[in-house]
């Protein structure tokens, strides 16, 4: 296996917690459909408010018209590692509820959620998994010819790690750079 980032966490937590991390790296191991299944199997289970499971995915495996024009929307900075994942995925969701049409306020949160499921899912597989921001939203919804209520939030690159000697600065540089996160005390306290 290529180079993983285990997180130095201050309290214990379970392993695939440790080993997830967001390479830019991307061998040219293709994902298999059923792997692609069970990562999205993953985030079908993942909770959500009032069981709406706002989220959407569309998806591209690497060397199809699909995942050019997911490519095309990328930001520059994106475009030089994203290029080499075996699967891009478009994250979104659905705005409003569908039961009432009136406004889904925790739609992001849940599709966060469903996120976080297919990505530690992915971890326990083997395949690493990179969440972005950086690409162009409304050019990449007019090529989708997305729906008015669909929104989306960012991408997802998938694929197995490679070294990163196949990357260009700075990107070889972060993917070797150690992990790091705020402490525990920062962010949660007592009351």
């Amino acid at each position: 296996m290529e180079h993983i980032k285990i997180a130095r966490t201050e309290h214990e937590v379970a392993e695939f917690i440790k080993n997830r991390w967001s390479p830019r790296a991307f061998s040219e191991q293709q994902i298999s459909n059923k792997n692609l299944m069970q990562l999205l199997e993953a985030a079908r289970w993942a909770p959500s408010a009032n069981n709406e499971q706002p989220w959407l995915y569309l998806y591209a495996q690497k060397g199809t018209e699909g995942f050019d024009k997911i490519c095309e929307s990328l930001s520059p900075g994106n475009i030089p590692w994203a290029k080499n994942a075996s699967i891009l995925v478009v994250a979104m969701v659905r705005k409003t509820f569908e039961a009432n049409g009136k406004e889904n306020p925790f739609s992001w949160h849940d599709l966060g959620m469903a996120n976080a499921n297919l990505m530690t899912q992915a971890t326990t597989m083997g395949i690493y998994s990179h969440f972005m921001a950086g690409l162009d939203k409304e050019k990449l919804s007019e090529s989708l010819m997305l729906q008015p209520d669909h929104q989306i939030v960012g991408l997802l690159a998938l694929g197995y790690p490679a070294s990163a000697d196949i990357l260009e600065e700075p990107y070889k540089t972060r993917e070797l750079t150690e992990r790091t996160r705020k402490p525990v005390d920062v962010f949660a306290r007592a009351i």
